[in-house]
């Protein structure tokens, strides 16, 4: 498809679609990966546009639209809402520039579940998980690094991704992490790294050797992008295959759920929900509420206490 026609209550537009979007991304004021995610959500919309024939859109179109990316895609209810975001503010600059009138007013995202839609690992499996990794080897020592930091931590992948050797400093007797947080353009937060996280950390940058500070705080030590730091692709690929070889292979363990686990192992270690939303850096604390709910709907199960009455 190289060409998308607009046709409006007045002209008939045709536009390089490739041309289009970059208009519309130059006008918008947001981060250079936003941009890249509203330009991949736009191609997917001019797709659907162009096999379905549609050269004049409507809200109905939209509405289908949405219908088909959730039920014949199967697009997670969180990544169908951020291509509906791109899509309407798409069609608001399209009013603006007078191009193309606002058809996507009002359309609301997708649904998501309740609760999560990632699980936790139990304790025995974390250990399992950590202990079955060779650290005999490079490759070893930095896996192993990498997913003991996110289990204690509850970093994000992009945090992890743009974290630096420089990073790592001593603040008040405390040795922290300095991140970049989602949706932050400055490394204005922090995780404090205990003795079972920074001792890893060490042993690994130990034998990967000659690392300056502004290089990457877990690299890539394949042939093909040798010393480049690991994107969060990688990171998640090396926790999967890393469950994998302990006999865990589900959708909801992966390198997101180690967050969760975080999470939730601080709130059953004894912190309050205050200290949680501290360290999953959550903006609302009604987000940290959650894990505290399931917690307790798993440890106060009032099935279990149906089961006490008729027993």
């Amino acid at each position: 498809m190289e060409n998308l026609v607009l046709i409006s209550t007045s002209e008939a537009l045709t536009v390089n679609f490739e041309s289009i979007i970059d208009r519309f991304l130059n006008s918008v004021d947001v981060r250079s990966n936003s941009k890249q995610t509203y330009k991949k959500a736009l191609k997917q919309f001019f797709i659907y546009t162009f096999e379905n024939f549609i050269t004049a859109p409507t809200r109905e179109d939209i509405l289908n639209y949405k219908n088909y990316m959730l039920n014949v895609k199967k697009l997670a209810p969180t990544t169908l809402t951020g291509y509906l975001v791109a899509v309407r503010k798409f069609f608001e600059w399209n009013e603006g520039e007078k191009i193309y009138p606002n058809v996507a007013k009002s359309i609301k995202g997708a649904k998501r579940a309740k609760g999560f839609r990632k699980g936790t690992l139990t304790v025995s499996q974390i250990k399992e998980l950590l202990n079955n990794i060779d650290r005999s080897t490079l490759e070893g020592l930095r896996d192993y690094a990498l997913i003991n930091l996110l289990i204690r931590t509850g970093l994000r992948t992009i945090e992890l991704e743009r974290a630096l050797i420089d990073d790592i400093k001593q603040e008040g007797g405390e040795i922290i992490l300095f991140i970049q947080g989602k949706g932050r353009d400055m490394k204005d937060d922090y995780v404090i790294l205990t003795s079972e996280n920074i001792k890893p950390i060490q042993a690994y940058l130990q034998a990967r050797g000659k690392a300056k500070g502004h290089e990457a705080l877990f690299a890539s030590h394949s042939n093909k992008n040798k010393g480049g730091g690991l994107s969060t692709r990688s990171i998640r690929r090396i926790v999967k295959e890393r469950l994998k070889e302990i006999g865990i292979d589900s959708e909801k363990l992966t390198a997101h759920a180690l967050r969760h686990t975080a999470i939730t192992l601080s709130l059953l270690g004894g912190a309050t929900l205050q200290e949680a939303k501290t360290l999953a850096r959550h903006s609302d604390i009604n987000t940290t509420l959650i894990y505290a709910q399931n917690i307790s709907r798993l440890k106060d199960a009032p099935e279990r206490k149906i089961d006490s009455m008729l027993n």
